[in-house]
């Protein structure tokens, strides 16, 4: 098989594998009544089965056991091996730790040191940050006393990002998935095969995801899903992308999934600032600030998508992409078109 075929495999194969076992993963947890009930700071109505990241989880790994049979990773230096082993171990790790939370809602306390356990083992394989710009100063080569709690500070605090996003209907897998294409664009343009085979793999996961997630949701994807998604995104962005020396690349994971990491960064700020603590949810996401505007649902997550499309493409021009700055452009439009149709509806409401 050419090369460049087994990423579309990967995409194909986990999307595949999310569309057909979805249902049956809700069907089971209708059943055994595994439901998110509405609440104060939920959207639904309804009970709705909260563990269908079990679905996407399957598909990402069963599309890599598949490529990584037909060779589709190649003869992968002792390194590199460590590196992907890294990212998939550790994001079922963290897919675990948040299947538990689903099923026996543990604390935050104990999330938090479970994820530092297994962000820590990541690092320790090779899912490492080892390089950060430093202004007038370039790339500057990081000791380990530096780079193990700065990754930490990364996988940990991007799988609560992507986590914190999954207030509204297809908005985290959506998000992800728009994030894990142009991973999977940027890894490949950095020469970076098998980071990109994670990243194609983890797209069809999400895309595929949102054909029961979007609204009206038939089912959610849990702290399960949100965690596996944010950390490998997080772990690919690492080995696919910081580990190029090149000053840009070292900025791409970060203005890719900028869209999470600012709207958790603002809503921690929000929180110290009132006196109350980082790990207590409230109202503050731009999700729920733009729902408290009275904006439609569905135009919520359609313009966040927007907006995380046109990071990606400014990603993607930064990278140096072929077509980057075309790309940048369209999604530029798209983004000017979704933002006067939450104007306009935002103006209707008003005047109502």
């Amino acid at each position: 098989m050419p090369p460049q075929l087994y990423h579309l495999v990967a995409f194909l194969v986990s999307a595949f594998v999310v569309l057909w076992t979805t249902p049956v993963v809700n069907k089971i947890g209708l059943q055994k009544g595994l439901v998110d009930l509405p609440g104060e700071r939920k959207v639904h109505k309804q009970p709705i089965v909260r563990v269908g990241g079990i679905s996407i989880f399957a598909g990402t790994i069963i599309a890599l056991l598949i490529v990584w049979g037909t060779g589709g990773f190649g003869t992968l230096s002792a390194d590199k091996s460590s590196e992907i082993w890294g990212v998939t171990v550790g994001g079922l790790g963290f897919f675990l730790i948040g299947l538990a939370d689903d099923l026996f809602s543990l604390s935050p306390f104990t999330r938090l040191f479970m994820q530092i356990i297994i962000a820590s083992w990541a690092w320790h394989f090779g899912v490492q940050i080892d390089f950060l710009t430093v202004p007038f100063a370039g790339l500057v080569t990081l000791p380990d006393t530096i780079s193990w709690p700065i990754t930490v500070i990364w996988l940990v605090g991007m799988t609560n990002a992507i986590n914190w996003i999954d207030g509204l209907d297809g908005l985290a897998a959506g998000v992800s998935g728009i994030g894990a294409v142009v991973m999977l664009i940027v890894s490949l343009f950095m020469n970076q095969p098998a980071a990109a085979l994670i990243a194609a793999a983890l797209a069809g996961g999400a895309l595929g995801f949102l054909r029961y997630n979007f609204n009206p949701a038939q089912i959610f994807m849990g702290d399960g899903g949100a965690y596996f998604m944010g950390f490998t995104l997080a772990g690919v962005g690492v080995i696919g992308l910081v580990k190029s020396t090149a000053v840009t690349a070292v900025l791409l994971p970060y203005l890719i999934l900028a869209v999470p990491i600012v709207d958790m960064s603002a809503v921690i700020v929000q929180r110290l600032l009132r006196g109350s603590s980082p790990f207590i949810g409230d109202k503050f996401h731009l999700h729920h600030r733009l729902l408290q505007a009275g904006l439609p649902q569905r135009l919520i997550v359609l313009f966040i998508y927007a907006l995380t499309l046109w990071v990606g493409s400014l990603a993607l021009a930064l990278a140096k992409v072929p077509s980057g700055l075309a790309y940048a452009f369209g999604a530029t439009l798209l983004l000017g078109y979704t933002s006067w149709q939450v104007w306009r509806s935002s103006r209707v409401r008003g005047e109502e």
